[in-house]
């Protein structure tokens, strides 16, 4: 792999990128009539990027690259689905980025409903809604269970509805105690856990050194995307 398209250069690069945009300063690069010719036949992306739909979260402009530097799939709280693995596995296997990134931000829309709905007075949501926030709801439960002082426990017992314990029962958690960016921290962990989970080949690939994964949590007011998981030679 050419010293250019590993992973380490690549995050490297979106790290100055983003770094640029926090400083107001942004080179808005390969945005022009060259760049758009010289990407129509072919594209070789420097990341895939997974992220939520949000429109404050515009991935270019956040780390300050071009048209054909990003492969972008987007959805409302980055929820895995066979379509995102699909795309993620294509970024990987035919475009053969070095880096996904997978973002998460503060002030998302999609936790803040998945801990509402948690909450004894939860107005019902519409069903494909529904479906999109249950995976975020297992994070709701386990900040839920370390904000009411429960002790350590299993989170695969919690997500499988075991524990008999009113913190972690559907209606029985206070939303105003629960902690959104600490919610928002523990999906986005989660996301990747899922990703790896689903996909072979993107597991295969971060083994064999090829690709790296970051997790990272972006600031709204700031403009910073702050890393929280690394996975892979970073």
């Amino acid at each position: 792999m050419p010293d250019s398209r590993t992973p380490a250069k690549a995050w490297q690069q979106m790290l100055r990128g983003n770094q640029r945009f926090v400083d107001g300063e942004p080179n808005h690069p390969r945005q022009d009539v060259d760049r758009r010719a010289e990407v129509a036949a072919a594209q070789e992306p420097l990341a895939a990027l997974f992220g939520c739909s949000d429109s404050r979260l515009a991935a270019e402009i956040i780390f300050d690259k071009g048209i054909g530097d990003l492969f972008v799939v987007r959805n409302a709280g980055q929820i895995i689905s066979d379509s995102v693995v699909g795309s993620l596995e294509y970024a990987v296997g035919v475009l053969h980025v070095p880096l996904i990134v997978v973002l998460g931000h503060d002030q998302c829309g999609a936790v803040l409903a998945a801990i509402d709905s948690q909450g004894p007075d939860a107005v019902p949501l519409p069903p494909h809604i529904t479906t999109l926030i249950e995976k975020i709801v297992p994070a709701v439960r386990r900040v839920g269970a370390q904000s009411s002082g429960e002790s350590a426990t299993d989170s695969s017992a919690i997500d499988s509805g075991t524990i008999d314990s009113g913190a972690f029962r559907s209606g029985t958690i206070d939303p105003s105690t629960i902690d959104a960016q600490a919610v928002g921290r523990e999906h986005l962990r989660d996301t990747i856990a899922e990703l790896l989970e689903e996909s072979e080949l993107i597991s295969d690939a971060i083994a064999a050194g090829t690709l790296a994964i970051v997790g990272a949590n972006y600031r709204l007011l700031e403009g910073r995307a702050v890393p929280d998981i690394a996975l892979g030679a970073i």
